[in-house]
């Protein structure tokens, strides 16, 4: 896959993927260069930031793909519910799977998929939310926001290397504008996960420091209530189907159980075909199990035949293993009314 691809060019140490990436840093200088004038004509208010007269908090990362926005936005959002608010997650909808998801794991929310994020939270207010979760919007100035928080996957931290040279989008120091740093893990152990966000509140020390374990839950099978806890598929023949920025974290949970994998993985945001979920299914008889991320379930599952053998997804938890007050706090400022915050 072209994308697969890409990552391995913007990761390897090769002495032809190490040209490819200095044939690229003019374009990368030039991309940096944009990005730092555009956040200061921002921060200089020569670019207006609007608010969208809702409390607003954004949920974003520096860097293409992987970190976890989704499941982070979704907690957000559950726990602004929790505290007694209506929250709404506006979203994209860059393939459609997120707004499908975010159904799944935060079924209080309002959700709305829009590329214009103002009438998205006019149609939010309309529909009596009372808060505004953004979903991937660190790069998207023109919005004002109570809090930003901004993801880096402690998984797939590494140097900073800006767009086409490397995966980021932003440079480092774009993390100033950050009130709350989370790092997230799923296949590394929490002393680098601690490593790397002491790297990270360095550039800003002002920023509210938490991490975020993305855990493995459950294997639940879908179109179903049943659910089997992932041990299950320990000596098994797993076939592995993702389509997500970081497929190889969601394999790693995968052989975390001793289970041995056989992967199939598309590029972010893939659009599975009925042609794709026969060729799957037909491999899914040389499998005891057939496990799928749940972003990718709300896409497969529907075309998933029903002769073939089940169709498994792989639940995640969030659990905050630093700075879950300060989260909870900001979840509970968030849903009271502006004169009370």
């Amino acid at each position: 896959m072209a994308e697969r691809m890409i990552e391995r060019r913007w990761e390897s140490t090769g002495i032809f993927s190490r040209a490819l990436r200095t044939a690229l840093a003019p374009a990368a200088w030039g991309y940096g260069a944009f990005m730092r004038v555009r956040n200061s004509a921002y921060d200089r208010g020569i670019f207006r930031s609007y608010p969208l007269d809702l409390p607003t908090v954004s949920v974003g990362n520096l860097t293409v793909g992987g970190t976890g926005k989704t499941p982070m936005a979704a907690w957000i959002a559950s726990a602004i519910s929790d505290a007694g608010g209506r929250p709404a997650i506006l979203l994209r909808g860059y393939g459609g799977d997120e707004a499908l998801v975010h159904h799944l794991l935060a079924p209080r929310a309002i959700i709305i998929a829009g590329a214009n994020r103002r009438a998205s939270a006019a149609e939010a207010h309309a529909r009596g939310a009372t808060a505004i979760v953004l979903d991937d919007a660190f790069q998207h100035r023109r919005v004002k926001r109570d809090a930003d928080i901004v993801l880096i996957s402690a998984d797939r931290h590494r140097q900073v290397r800006l767009l086409p040279a490397g995966p980021w989008r932003e440079p480092l120091e774009s993390l100033r504008r950050a009130t709350h740093v989370v790092v997230t893990r799923k296949r590394t152990t929490p002393l680098h996960a601690k490593e790397v966000l002491g790297y990270a509140t360095r550039m800003a020390p002002e920023a509210v420091p938490v991490i975020v374990h993305l855990a493995a839950d459950w294997l639940v099978q879908w179109g179903t209530t049943t659910r089997k806890p992932v041990d299950a598929l320990a000596g098994n023949a797993v076939l592995a189907i993702s389509a997500i920025g970081d497929p190889r974290a969601f394999e790693a949970q995968l052989r975390a159980s001793s289970a041995r994998i056989a992967s199939r993985s598309y590029r972010d945001h893939h659009a599975f075909g009925l042609g794709d979920a026969a060729r799957l299914a037909r491999e899914a008889e040389g499998a005891q199990y057939t496990v799928c991320t749940l972003k990718d379930a709300v896409k497969l599952g529907p075309l998933w035949p029903p002769s073939a053998p089940p169709l498994w997804y792989l639940s995640q938890r969030v659990s905050i293993e630093l700075g879950a007050e300060a989260l909870e706090g900001l979840a509970r400022r968030l849903s009271r009314p502006a004169n009370d915050r």
